[in-house]
């Protein structure tokens, strides 16, 4: 059987550099208070009515293809990651099989927030190990700096997050030692309101969550404009910090071991483990309970900040131009996020 290889990849971030001082001047906060929590020196933003998620998708879409020396011709389907599409809907891949010209091929749209990289590349690797497609365009990307709360109030929040975007062209590889081993996902929604944007959306999950039964009325008539239901910091993203953590470093190591144990393979094995870039302090822990080196974990939070499921494309990027991911080498990629989702893939470079 086929397995499944990155033949090319590409990023993109925007121009526009954001560091924690610049935040300082409409938020009280300081870049100490904000590398001490979260390790994040800067991050980039995208430039309003220039930059959107697909046309950023677009700019690391290119340089992915390049790479794998493949044309728009060639892609034969499209998987695309946000949490922050152009529209509420269609989704993003249709955009971006429309900005390139590309043939009336097959667009799936996957929103599993900061693990949606590793959802979407579990995802393609069925459809080329089956033979299904041969070239797969898997882009990832994500504005938030359009939808943040800058204040004081949404502080903890808005001073992780930044936008870019990453981008894989998947194709298949007969070769025994390259191309992917296997991926990993997992879900629990029980405390999927603890990192969530509770509006724009249909909020049958808030009577369940606090065990209310939901009438008719309340469920399909009139719920988005009762002021009594929808307070003003619903429409920016929350996040329980510290139960986000706490959940995190447990899952991480998990994954991870799921991953290593169903290929036979030790954590002394891995040659970088590229986790989502959601937090340095995360990161860091989870390295010390791998029991890894300073040298096997690649983090570049500090640059960009969380740019959630474009995370893992874009410090898969840097790594491979840094010369840290070489042919033959074991990757491992992890994530965790909202939802909650977690997942891991690992793959022979």
């Amino acid at each position: 059987m086929n397995r499944t290889k990155i033949a090319g990849i590409g990023m993109y971030v925007p121009e526009n550099v954001v560091t924690n001082d610049d935040l300082t001047k409409i938020m009280d906060t300081s870049d100490a208070w904000i590398q001490e929590r979260t390790g994040i020196r800067e991050r980039r933003y995208a430039k309003r009515f220039e930059d959107t998620t697909t046309t950023m998708g677009v700019e690391a879409a290119k340089i992915a293809m390049e790479n794998a020396g493949v044309k728009t011709a060639d892609i034969d389907f499209i998987i695309f990651a946000t949490l922050s599409p152009d529209y509420y809907f269609p989704g993003c891949g249709v955009l971006l099989q429309r900005m390139m010209g590309m043939k009336e091929i097959g667009a799936l749209d996957i929103r599993n927030q900061c693990s949606g990289f590793i959802y979407a590349l579990s995802v393609a690797d069925q459809f080329i190990k089956t033979g299904m497609y041969k070239n797969i365009l898997l882009v990832a990307a994500e504005t938030h700096s359009y939808g943040l709360d800058f204040t004081t109030r949404g502080r903890n929040v808005s001073v992780i997050f930044g936008d870019g975007a990453g981008a894989v062209v998947l194709q298949p590889t007969t070769k025994d030692d390259q191309g992917i081993l296997s991926t990993h996902l997992h879900s629990d929604g029980d405390s999927a309101e603890l990192l969530s944007m509770p509006n724009p959306g249909f909020h049958a999950g808030r009577f369940w969550k606090e065990k209310k039964p939901a009438t008719p009325s309340q469920l399909y008539g009139g719920l988005f404009i009762t002021p009594d239901l929808i307070k003003e910091e619903d429409i920016y993203p929350y996040m329980d910090g510290q139960a986000v953590f706490k959940k995190a470093v447990i899952k991480f190591p998990e994954v991870i071991n799921e991953a290593l144990n169903a290929n036979h393979l030790k954590a002394s094995d891995i040659r970088l483990l590229i986790p989502h870039q959601a937090n340095l302090r995360i990161s860091q822990f989870v390295q010390q309970q791998m029991h890894l080196r300073e040298d096997q974990v690649y983090n570049n939070i500090q640059k960009y900040g969380n740019t959630t499921a474009a995370s893992v494309p874009i410090a898969l990027y840097e790594a491979w131009k840094d010369r840290k991911v070489k042919e033959g080498d074991l990757i491992c990629l992890a994530a965790f996020g909202s939802g909650f989702t977690w997942a891991s893939a690992l793959l022979k470079w």
